[in-house]
């Protein structure tokens, strides 16, 4: 009789259900209402495997894809939300903003591929702010990061912000770490959300015109010299249309490594190496550098967190048919 609770308890032990993928692991925030983690199992099954199949494809032949979905993301959810605004074109849409020119056209384009793979498959059931979120946690994980459940349920927006609130919302490659924090929590991101998130800097590249004060007149008090020259061969003069790794050590994988360039002051942006200069988070960017599992962890938790910023779910918004337009435009030009 004495051991029936100790039988019960590992009966009990037994019943509960094995961590099937590393994703469960995760510290995940809460969801948003309207979001689910399995939303599309009853309509589209097979989405998430039509995704990563495409990408694959993709990075085989341009990995730095991958990086271009991710900023993408990130720009789509900083400005008005995660809700596929950074997609619809026109010579006053978020495109056509400063912050938003130097998006790769081609990664873009992805995206309305994949919308098409999907809607073939599917129905027109699937937003392109979910396949925005969707392709960027891909990014992550087929160019080496961790792999991580997605929160799905987004719908598409009906407009673009203004070109103002855009340039207001995203940040500069200038900005220092006070006007980075005000930006963050602005959105509701903490201090460790802004230094996890930054680490999204291990993949992609920066241009020249980026950083190129940090070089001309004079050289960045915080660069390291050897790095300095690197750069200086890259961009010989202040105009030059060049670029380079933000993470020179392993452009094309996401590791650690980004913050490890910070630790040695060869950080390329101004915002990036300012992270090691101030205090408030210098603390955290060497604990990255020193433990990738912890930055994965914190990274994690940091993108599916802004992932959920501002999301129309329910009856708001729309699904989409073609991610450059609304569906209300798209009618009126087949009409035409």
């Amino acid at each position: 009789m004495a051991f029936k609770p100790l039988l019960l308890l590992l009966l009990l032990i037994s019943s509960l259900p094995l961590i099937s993928s590393r994703s469960e692991l995760h510290d995940y925030p809460p969801l948003a209402d309207g979001l689910a983690w399995e939303f599309y199992d009853g309509t589209c099954h097979e989405l998430e495997s039509i995704v990563r199949a495409h990408l694959r494809s993709v990075f085989d032949s341009d990995v730095g894809l991958a990086a271009g979905l991710l900023r993408v993301f990130f720009h789509d959810c900083f400005v008005q939300g995660c809700d596929g605004s950074v997609l619809l074109t026109g010579s006053d849409g978020e495109q056509a903003s400063p912050p938003n020119q130097t998006l790769r056209p081609k990664a873009l384009e992805v995206i309305n591929d994949l919308r098409s793979l999907v809607a073939h498959a599917c129905g027109s059931v699937v937003s392109c702010a979910d396949i925005t979120a969707l392709a960027a946690r891909e990014a992550v994980f087929l160019t080496g990061g961790p792999y991580f459940k997605m929160p799905l349920g987004r719908r598409d927006s009906l407009s673009f912000a203004p070109a103002a609130d855009t340039i207001a919302s995203i940040p500069s490659p200038r900005s220092n770490v006070t006007a980075l924090l005000k930006t963050f929590k602005d959105r509701k991101l903490s201090l460790m959300d802004l230094v996890a998130l930054s680490g999204a800097h291990t993949i992609g590249v920066g241009h020249c015109a980026a950083f190129a004060d940090r070089l001309y007149p004079a050289q960045d008090a915080d660069m390291d010299p050897s790095f300095a020259e690197r750069l200086h061969a890259t961009c010989p003069s202040a105009a030059a249309a060049n670029a380079t790794g933000l993470d020179f050590r392993s452009p094309d994988a996401f590791d650690n490594m980004y913050f490890v360039d910070l630790v040695n002051g060869e950080g390329l942006l101004a915002s990036d190496q300012g992270l090691f200069g101030d205090a408030r988070t210098k603390k955290l960017v060497k604990k990255f550098a020193g433990e990738q599992k912890r930055f994965f962890r914190k990274f994690v938790r940091a993108v599916v967190k802004m992932s959920q910023l501002d999301v129309l779910t329910g009856s708001k918004g729309e699904i989409r048919r073609d991610c450059t337009v609304p569906n209300s435009a798209a009618a009126g030009l087949s009409a035409m």
